[in-house]
């Protein structure tokens, strides 16, 4: 029931605003809004800043190009390019983060991210996208290959991401691919006619983790394509559920972070206080235990290093690794027109 609740209420909800401090506005992902995370900000200024949410990066752009404003927002790595592009950002004076050299550098190992114009991200989470499935239900040599999501024994009983760069590092990695920034129309069309196929076994896609974890709670599906969030909201309300990272074809890593938005309409130091407050090391276990993810600050994850919470989601996995990094906007333009081909039946 608490699931049903949260995914009711994320659904109502989407893009509209938690208020809060008013002077600043924060455009993230549902779930993110958690004070653990960026208890700081609450400490120094009393209250958690105003949230407005959306599903998936794409939205997020779409919204922000149309004219929505906010101060922050939350994209991950691949989408830095386009809001570059699209003039929508300014860079971080990093000087006004004492934690920044704290940050991993390979999370910032990328001129999209840091030239010599300045630090247009701070990376601040990641994760990986693997099968969850219900132990109960599904066997464990199923889910030895990422295969079991055209398995015809799995028709009507799989669960999808409405992502695009998420179903389609699933094709790549199903089809033989690991490295999506070179991409040739080959495996291209391998990976679009795998992903066909998979559609056919598709109960529902699900726009955010909550609606996820209401699916397989609810005995509707038994396996997806699962961010580590998914996975964490099962467990804490204690269904069985399972993390395969390390399938025969692979799995995927993601990271996350901020950008500073232009013309923001709200308090620009308060904005440095919210990445201050989340690159500090208690938001690390906080992180891990609301969410499930790992947090970039070197430091914050020495916190929790030894948690089994990262050895099941997080740890290195002897298997390939398909990494969500930056890939060109044409490819990624041509995987999501795709992707909407594919879910509507073409």
């Amino acid at each position: 029931m608490r699931l049903l609740t949260t995914t009711t209420l994320v659904s109502a909800l989407a893009g509209a605003a938690f208020a809060a401090d008013s002077e600043l506005t924060v455009f993230d992902w549902a779930g993110f809004e958690e004070p653990s995370i960026f208890q700081g900000y609450i400490d120094k200024h009393g209250d958690s800043p105003t949230f407005a949410f959306y599903g998936d990066d794409d939205e997020a752009f779409q919204k922000i190009a149309s004219g929505f404003k906010a101060d922050v927002a939350h994209p991950c790595s691949q989408m830095i390019s386009k809001y570059r592009d699209a003039g929508l950002i300014e860079p971080w004076d990093t000087s006004k983060i004492p934690n920044f050299n704290k940050i991993d550098p390979e999370f910032l190992d990328s001129p999209i991210f840091k030239d010599d114009q300045g630090v247009w991200y701070i990376p601040t989470d990641w994760g990986a996208t693997a099968v969850a499935y219900n132990p109960e239900t599904v066997p464990a040599e199923d889910v030895s290959t990422l295969q079991i999501f055209v398995d015809p024994k799995y028709q009507g009983r799989t669960s999808l991401p409405d992502s695009p760069d998420d179903v389609w590092a699933l094709a790549y990695l199903a089809t033989g691919t690991t490295d999506w920034t070179d991409v040739t129309d080959e495996q291209f069309q391998k990976a679009a006619d795998w992903l066909r196929q998979a559609h056919q076994n598709v109960a529902a896609y699900w726009s955010d983790p909550s609606e996820q974890a209401q699916l397989m709670a609810s005995g509707a599906v038994d396996v997806a394509w699962s961010w580590n969030d998914g996975v964490t909201y099962l467990k804490a309300d204690n269904y069985p559920i399972a993390f395969q990272r390390a399938a025969d074809e692979g799995s995927s890593t993601f990271f996350c972070g901020f950008v500073n938005l232009k013309d923001g309409p709200g308090n620009e130091e308060k904005a440095y206080d919210f990445i201050n407050a989340w690159l500090e090391p208690s938001a690390g276990q906080a992180l891990l235990d609301t969410i499930g993810y790992g947090h970039t600050s070197t430091e914050a994850m020495a916190t929790v290093e030894d948690d089994p919470a990262v050895k099941e989601g997080l740890s290195p996995v002897d298997a390939p690794i398909l990494a969500q990094t930056p890939n060109s906007p044409e490819q990624r333009e041509r995987q999501q027109a795709e992707f909407e081909k594919i879910k509507a039946g073409f």
